[in-house]
């Protein structure tokens, strides 16, 4: 089983705080100063992370038992919430400018039990012996009658990063299948096509969408959109057929197993004829490839023929240095191919002895000497092919 790897993943949990301050003043100090134990003055609500908080501060204490000896501050929520965790900080403010203040904060040292939790609205946090009323009445902390106190509330809240990974397969294209269906069926058909006694139906626009031949000769200036008939001449039928499957699908057929009629190096050299002539770039590159792929002793001299008919240089070069190795060149020059080549390109032959001449110089001095002796014999052998032709 071929197990695919997948890439790392990784995810982070994020504790942090969000922070908001609020400055209280209360100003006529000893005008509260008696109003009972229990008694508190509110500062407006104010809110950090999207909870509203308070200020409470008791002139005479919260707790009876403490005899109005103390002053109490705490921090309340004021909105409704469930379980909600803070940190905080009260400061009172040194009003003489020496920067003495009185704080009690969470944020600059480890909690035990971590941040405090609020469980509802009302619920407070503070200090009920937050200062003693004499020594703060005779402190620099009151002012003109005016106490200033600073309130921080960090609201913790919990954050996840992550990359999540989503993994839909998408299928490949069948855009090139459902086109084949069409040529398959024959379905709206609008052009048909004889080949040697075989028809074959097609569709005008598809055919115009992938060949400027096709495109001219239905819908060009002088070609004829109402035609119906066309006959074919020199292609054969199974080469039109897999030129057809490949305009439509942008594939190569499958050859049968038991075909005797081509197998895919002849296929691919008439497809490639064919290709050049209807102007089918790609399937002409196609078949280039699918020929340099199978170059042979057999089929190279014909290949290297039509690679110069048809201007196809990258063929051509691949089929000159496969002719000119000294391993090749005498099974080559028998081939029947060959005398192919001779007949219809006399003129590659130069560029042939130039690549062999290369050949033989980069060769080793026993594989000159291999050389030497083949053409040796190849001279007594075969006068017609050999030397009088190069």
């Amino acid at each position: 089983m071929n197990l695919k790897n997948q890439p790392d993943t990784h995810s982070r949990s994020i504790h942090d705080t969000v922070n908001g301050s609020h400055d209280y003043k209360i100003k006529g100090y000893s005008l509260a100063k008696g109003m009972g134990v229990g008694k508190y003055l509110a500062s407006d609500t104010f809110n950090v992370g999207g909870y509203e908080w308070a200020i409470y501060f008791y002139p005479d204490g919260k707790n009876p038992e403490d005899s109005s000896l103390y002053v109490s501050v705490f921090i309340a929520l004021a909105s409704e919430g469930t379980d909600v965790r803070a940190l905080f900080e009260l400061t009172l403010l040194d009003q003489s400018g020496k920067g003495k203040h009185k704080v009690h904060s969470h944020f600059d040292r480890s909690l035990a039990s971590g941040p405090y939790t609020l469980k509802y609205r009302g619920s407070m946090w503070g200090y009920k012996r937050f200062f003693r009323r004499s020594a703060l009445e005779a402190s620099d902390y009151l002012k003109d009658d005016c106490l200033a106190m600073r309130c921080t509330v960090g609201v913790v809240r919990n954050r996840f990063e992550g990359i999540m990974q989503y993994s839909i397969y998408v299928p490949p294209s069948d855009m090139g299948q459902c086109f084949k269906e069409l040529l398959d069926t024959g379905s709206a058909s609008d052009v048909v096509f004889e080949v040697c006694g075989e028809t074959f139906k097609a569709h005008k626009l598809v055919l115009a969408t992938r060949s400027p031949v096709f495109k001219a000769q239905f819908f060009g200036l002088v070609g004829d959109p109402n035609i119906d008939k066309i006959e074919i001449e020199g292609i054969e039928p199974a080469v039109f057929k897999a030129m057809l499957h490949f305009i439509y699908s942008d594939t190569l057929p499958d050859l049968p197993e038991s075909s005797s009629t081509y197998s895919w190096t002849p296929m691919a050299q008439h497809l490639l004829a064919a290709a050049d002539r209807y102007g089918l770039d790609r399937l002409k590159l196609v078949c280039e490839a699918r020929l340099c792929e199978e170059v042979s002793t057999d089929s190279v001299a014909t290949t290297l023929a039509l690679a110069e008919r048809y201007h196809c240089k990258q063929l051509k070069d691949v089929c000159l240095r496969f002719a000119a190795a000294p391993s090749h060149l005498g099974a080559v020059m028998q081939s029947d191919g060959f005398s192919y080549l001779e007949e219809e390109c006399p003129t590659i032959l130069s560029e042939l002895l130039k690549m062999v001449a290369v050949a033989d110089e980069d060769s080793s001095p026993m594989s000159r000497k291999r050389g030497t002796q083949w053409l040796t014999l190849s001279d007594s052998g075969d006068a017609r092919r050999a030397r009088p032709r190069l």
